[in-house]
């Protein structure tokens, strides 16, 4: 699926088309039953997309499935108030102990994203990548993207939280409250999204320089020019020449 299209599908699923359930169908079918087929829609996309669209199978496509099985039955967790504050910010809560978590046990969530670009699917790449990342300099950089990342969700979280605590304040069930719902989320989808891939962007900026400062360049190009695991091979033979001759000496 081109990328274009795969934005447009994520914003029309996870944004609009819950903003006019909510808006449109309250009256129609109920306030419970409207906020219900709303949470669910973005829930199914997701799953969807994981598991008969783009159908790979990650770290990072597990946690978004994850994710959205958790937000799928916490739909039908109907609160109000403080407690559906927290439940709308479940999600960030989750990806803020994992970010951190991730840094806690020694394996930056970070390296995984970069992982899934680069793709080391081969034993040799694979073993190449993870000489790769246990270099100080490289560690350094994915422990910067993850502490990033991970500090952005935890703003986000406590964005969220407050919006949800001062403008969603009917009972459950009512029409104002759905409306109020649709509110949060015509500003929080766009205004998330936005600081999303903007943080995400510096993140992978950070894991890279951290990458090409440890990687050689090709004679007469520069290393954005080159492939990148042509440079990784290089490196690998720099490093075995450089341990054969402290063998020989």
């Amino acid at each position: 699926m081109k990328g274009w299209i795969k934005l447009l599908l994520d914003i029309a699923m996870g944004a609009v088309i819950p903003i006019l359930i909510l808006n449109n169908l309250t009256r129609l079918l109920g306030a419970p039953i409207a906020y219900v087929i709303a949470a669910l829609v973005p829930v199914a996309y997701v799953l969807a997309d994981t598991f008969l669209i783009s159908r790979r199978f990650n770290a990072i496509t597990t946690y978004v499935a994850l994710t959205a099985i958790m937000n799928g039955v916490l739909a039908f967790w109907f609160v109000d108030g403080w407690r559906y504050a927290l439940k709308d910010t479940a999600g960030l809560i989750v990806a803020v102990a994992l970010f951190f978590g991730s840094l806690a046990i020694g394996r930056p969530m970070f390296q995984f994203f970069i992982a899934q670009v680069l793709q080391p699917d081969t034993p040799k790449k694979n073993s190449a990548w993870r000489a790769l990342i246990a270099k100080p300099e490289v560690r350094r950089g994915l422990i910067a993207a993850t502490a990033l990342v991970g500090a952005m969700n935890a703003a986000l979280g406590v964005a969220n939280f407050l919006l949800n605590l001062n403008i969603v304040t009917a009972p459950f069930g009512t029409d104002t409250f759905n409306g109020q719902v649709a509110e949060v989320n015509a500003i929080t989808r766009v205004a998330f999204a936005l600081a999303s891939f903007v943080t995400f962007a510096v993140a992978f900026y950070l894991a890279y320089r951290a990458l090409f400062q440890v990687l050689p360049s090709e004679e007469g190009k520069s290393q954005f020019e080159s492939e990148f695991w042509d440079l990784v091979r290089i490196w690998e033979q720099q490093a075995d020449a450089q341990t054969a001759g402290a063998a020989a000496e």
